[in-house]
């Protein structure tokens, strides 16, 4: 009888702390400028998602690529991030684009687009991967703004 009461439990504990639906994907906001030297422009930003499930779980970045003025310049990889139970919460985002990358021939029209605005248009493209016990989905992310530079 014993053992029957403690299958029981352990069941239904398994069973009301299910994945009901993946975590919500909401935007990408905040992208910057955070740092800007002779080798490197820091970009920043903050992807938002809304996990309404009762357990946590784990999200990565898949190499999210860091366009600015239309040419691939770097890749945001991060470390695994926790995902809090029923809350709204956000992943940061980094990446450092080397400055010759900037300057090279592809991109050279760009620039000076960006030198006489002092703006470019930096686009996070990739993919976020949510994954909890087996269940795991991929969220595409395409987010595109005009930022303010400063040399």
């Amino acid at each position: 009888m014993k053992k029957f009461i403690i299958l029981l439990t352990v069941t239904l504990t398994i069973l009301s702390c299910s994945v009901k639906e993946k975590p919500e994907f909401l935007r990408v906001d905040n992208i910057k400028v955070d740092d800007s030297n002779s080798k490197f422009i820091t970009l920043t930003a903050d992807a938002y998602f809304l996990n309404k499930n009762d357990i946590s779980g784990e999200l990565k970045t898949d190499e999210i690529k860091v366009f600015v003025n239309n040419n691939q310049m770097a890749t945001v990889t991060t470390e695994s991030f926790k995902v809090p139970a029923r809350k709204e919460f956000s992943i940061p985002l980094k990446a450092n684009v080397p400055t010759d990358s900037i300057f090279s021939d592809k991109s050279l029209s760009g620039l000076l687009g960006s030198l006489l605005s002092q703006k470019m248009k930096v686009q996070y493209k990739g993919q976020i991967k949510y994954k909890v016990f087996g269940f795991s989905h991929t969220y595409d992310v395409d987010q595109t703004e005009n930022v303010k530079i400063k040399f």
